[in-house]
Protein backbone atom coordinates (compact mmCIF):
# COMPACT_ATOMS: atom_id res chain seq x y z
CA UNK A 1 0.00 0.00 0.00
CA UNK A 2 0.78 3.70 -0.62
CA UNK A 3 2.28 5.50 2.54
CA UNK A 4 0.78 8.94 0.64
CA UNK A 5 -3.00 8.76 0.30
CA UNK A 6 -3.41 5.46 1.75
CA UNK A 7 -6.84 3.37 1.76
CA UNK A 8 -6.10 2.41 5.49
CA UNK A 9 -4.03 4.06 8.43
CA UNK A 10 -0.84 2.42 8.54
CA UNK A 11 0.52 0.91 11.83
CA UNK A 12 4.09 2.26 12.83
CA UNK A 13 6.23 1.73 15.97
CA UNK A 14 8.89 3.57 18.11
CA UNK A 15 11.43 3.22 20.65
CA UNK A 16 12.43 5.62 23.34
CA UNK A 17 15.96 4.88 24.52
CA UNK A 18 17.61 6.75 27.32
CA UNK A 19 20.96 6.61 28.37
CA UNK A 20 21.37 8.46 31.61
CA UNK A 21 20.19 11.82 31.22
CA UNK A 22 19.89 11.68 27.56
CA UNK A 23 17.30 10.18 24.71
CA UNK A 24 17.68 9.09 21.17
CA UNK A 25 16.44 11.30 18.81
CA UNK A 26 17.23 10.73 14.87
CA UNK A 27 16.28 13.37 12.37
CA UNK A 28 13.70 12.28 9.66
CA UNK A 29 15.22 11.94 5.90
CA UNK A 30 11.58 11.40 4.68
CA UNK A 31 8.41 12.55 4.62
CA UNK A 32 5.80 13.42 6.09
CA UNK A 33 8.19 15.68 8.93
CA UNK A 34 11.22 15.66 6.78
CA UNK A 35 14.00 17.33 8.79
CA UNK A 36 12.48 16.99 11.92
CA UNK A 37 13.69 14.98 15.03
CA UNK A 38 11.73 12.15 16.76
CA UNK A 39 12.55 8.74 18.29
CA UNK A 40 13.26 5.85 16.15
CA UNK A 41 10.93 3.84 14.33
CA UNK A 42 8.94 3.16 11.30
CA UNK A 43 6.34 0.91 9.57
CA UNK A 44 5.28 -2.68 11.13
CA UNK A 45 5.90 -5.23 7.98
CA UNK A 46 3.09 -7.88 7.41
CA UNK A 47 3.81 -11.03 9.56
CA UNK A 48 5.91 -9.20 12.15
CA UNK A 49 5.21 -8.61 15.64
CA UNK A 50 5.40 -4.98 17.06
CA UNK A 51 8.69 -6.48 19.27
CA UNK A 52 10.16 -7.19 16.12
CA UNK A 53 9.43 -4.22 13.89
CA UNK A 54 10.71 -1.91 16.95
CA UNK A 55 14.07 -4.07 17.23
CA UNK A 56 14.27 -4.25 12.85
CA UNK A 57 13.86 -0.40 12.74
CA UNK A 58 16.17 0.87 15.62
CA UNK A 59 18.38 -1.50 14.10
CA UNK A 60 18.17 -0.20 10.38
CA UNK A 61 17.96 3.60 11.17
CA UNK A 62 20.57 3.79 13.69
CA UNK A 63 22.37 0.45 13.99
CA UNK A 64 21.73 -0.79 17.25
CA UNK A 65 19.98 -3.35 19.02
CA UNK A 66 17.27 -3.06 21.48
CA UNK A 67 15.61 -4.62 24.41
CA UNK A 68 11.85 -3.70 24.05
CA UNK A 69 10.65 -3.41 27.89
CA UNK A 70 6.92 -1.51 27.49
CA UNK A 71 4.76 -0.13 25.52
CA UNK A 72 4.09 3.63 26.67
CA UNK A 73 2.00 5.32 24.11
CA UNK A 74 -0.42 4.32 21.73
CA UNK A 75 -1.46 7.54 19.37
CA UNK A 76 -2.72 9.20 16.21
CA UNK A 77 -1.25 10.58 13.02
CA UNK A 78 -3.02 12.56 10.54
CA UNK A 79 -1.81 14.55 7.78
CA UNK A 80 -3.92 16.54 5.41
CA UNK A 81 -2.67 18.34 2.29
CA UNK A 82 -3.30 21.90 1.14
CA UNK A 83 -6.84 20.37 -0.04
CA UNK A 84 -7.79 18.93 3.43
CA UNK A 85 -7.55 15.68 2.10
CA UNK A 86 -5.66 13.03 4.44
CA UNK A 87 -2.21 12.46 2.73
CA UNK A 88 -1.14 10.34 5.42
CA UNK A 89 -2.54 8.41 8.30
CA UNK A 90 -0.76 6.29 11.41
CA UNK A 91 -1.64 4.52 13.89
CA UNK A 92 1.98 4.56 16.17
CA UNK A 93 2.83 2.39 18.93
CA UNK A 94 5.80 3.85 21.29
CA UNK A 95 8.16 1.82 23.37
CA UNK A 96 10.69 2.34 25.76
CA UNK A 97 13.63 0.13 24.95
CA UNK A 98 16.94 -0.30 26.48
CA UNK A 99 20.49 -0.34 24.32
CA UNK A 100 22.98 -0.36 26.45
CA UNK A 101 26.45 -0.79 23.81
CA UNK A 102 27.00 1.21 21.20
CA UNK A 103 26.91 4.37 19.63
CA UNK A 104 24.19 5.15 16.85
CA UNK A 105 24.89 5.91 13.39
CA UNK A 106 22.46 7.56 11.15
CA UNK A 107 21.09 4.86 8.42
CA UNK A 108 18.20 4.12 6.40
CA UNK A 109 15.90 6.76 6.27
CA UNK A 110 16.96 9.30 8.78
CA UNK A 111 19.64 12.61 8.27
CA UNK A 112 21.12 12.40 11.64
CA UNK A 113 20.71 11.00 15.14
CA UNK A 114 22.17 11.76 18.46
CA UNK A 115 21.97 11.39 22.14
CA UNK A 116 19.93 14.48 23.62
CA UNK A 117 20.40 15.88 27.00
CA UNK A 118 16.79 15.96 28.44
CA UNK A 119 17.14 19.63 29.25
CA UNK A 120 17.77 20.13 25.78
CA UNK A 121 14.96 19.19 23.92
CA UNK A 122 13.08 22.21 23.30
CA UNK A 123 16.44 23.25 20.94
CA UNK A 124 15.15 20.63 18.65
CA UNK A 125 12.61 20.93 15.67
CA UNK A 126 10.86 17.86 16.94
CA UNK A 127 7.63 16.30 15.31
CA UNK A 128 4.55 17.02 17.19
CA UNK A 129 4.37 15.26 20.95
CA UNK A 130 8.17 14.15 20.74
CA UNK A 131 8.59 16.02 23.95
CA UNK A 132 5.90 15.31 25.83
CA UNK A 133 6.49 11.21 24.68
CA UNK A 134 9.67 11.53 25.96
CA UNK A 135 8.35 12.73 29.40
CA UNK A 136 6.15 9.95 29.03
CA UNK A 137 8.70 7.60 29.21
CA UNK A 138 10.89 9.12 31.69
CA UNK A 139 7.74 9.09 34.22
CA UNK A 140 7.15 5.33 33.49
CA UNK A 141 10.90 4.63 34.35
CA UNK A 142 10.50 6.59 37.70
CA UNK A 143 6.81 4.37 37.93
CA UNK A 144 4.76 6.65 37.14
CA UNK A 145 1.70 4.83 34.76
CA UNK A 146 -0.48 6.72 32.42
CA UNK A 147 -3.47 5.57 29.73
CA UNK A 148 -1.49 3.98 27.00
CA UNK A 149 -3.86 6.16 24.36
CA UNK A 150 -4.07 9.53 25.33
CA UNK A 151 -5.10 11.43 22.13
CA UNK A 152 -3.41 14.87 23.47
CA UNK A 153 -0.22 13.09 22.31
Amino acid sequence: MNRRYPEHPMVGVGAVIFRNDRVLLVQRGKPPSRGKWTVPGGLVEVGESLEEAVKREVQEEVGLRVRVDALIAALDRVFLDEAGRIEYHYVLLDFLCVSLEGDPSPATDVMDCAFVGLDALSRYDLTEGTEQLVARALAHVHGARFPIYDSSL
